[in-house]
């Protein structure tokens, strides 16, 4: 039996989605959930591999089981030995589908929010959960600038040197920029990105907004697909993985 569920994490102690020698991860976790619940040692596969610092709202993974068990059991099994680990994880969702189902490769979209405070004093309530910028933003110019980013393009400006895609051309979907009081909050949406990529172009729109670059910069940038004309990456610690879609 395949099962699916939607995972929620605190990603500020982990060393990102997948398990590595140095750190604890959420694959970690949750496999070691689930090998306690049932005794059956999983391969849990998840939606995207997000990095150290990074959280999720909605992340999508699935695994398979030799026995079968209801949804609302194995949900409320896997809570109660995350909860027992003190993991920064939460199951919100179990479902049974069916065997061709892929968290990664069924996927047909996926968005992410990032999120910026800009204010002079240190973070206490939001601390490790956005960007703390210490100068006002420009929103309307950082919007100006992201509309050059919309489409079908070679992001290789955007690419981290360690990514490992087969091609840097990607379609951006969506990047809206909202602003309420001091937050400012991106939400953007694609098939899927590079790596980096969404770190990266917030990175470079934070410049337009306090004024190092123009609107129309971002599109030379882009044009010149040289990582070195970017902004720099922006922190693991304001961007969330929001929401993964699939078909039906």
């Amino acid at each position: 039996m395949r099962y699916k569920i939607t995972v929620e994490y605190d990603g500020t102690e982990l060393v990102g989605w997948q398990k590595q020698l140095d750190g604890s991860s959420v694959q970690e976790f949750l496999e070691k959930a689930v090998y306690l619940f049932c005794q059956q040692e999983v391969e849990v596969h998840g939606a995207g591999r997000t990095d150290a610092g990074v959280h999720a709202f909605n992340q999508v993974a699935h695994f398979d089981l030799s026995t079968p068990v209801s949804e609302f059991t194995l949900c409320e099994a896997m809570n109660a030995h995350l909860r027992a680990m003190d993991a920064p994880v939460a199951v919100l969702k179990a479902e049974s589908v069916s065997d061709d189902f892929h968290a990664r490769y069924s996927a047909v979209g996926r968005s992410y929010i990032y999120k910026i405070i800009t204010r002079r004093a240190p973070l206490a309530l939001e601390k490790n959960r956005c960007w703390l910028v210490n100068v006002p933003l420009d929103v309307e110019k950082m919007r100006q600038g992201a509309q050059y980013l919309l489409g079908h393009h070679d992001f290789s400006s955007f690419r981290a040197i360690k990514c490992q895609a087969t091609s840097p051309i990607k379609t951006l979907d969506k990047l809206d920029i909202s602003q309420y009081g001091d937050a400012v909050t991106f939400l953007v949406e694609a098939k899927s990105f590079l790596h980096h990529q969404v770190r990266n172009m917030i990175g470079t729109l934070k410049m337009v907004g306090d004024g190092h670059f123009q609107p129309e910069d971002v599109k030379k940038i882009l044009e010149a697909k040289d990582r070195c004309l970017a902004g720099a990456t922006a922190p693991a610690c304001g961007l969330y993985l929001n929401e993964v879609m699939y078909q039906g």
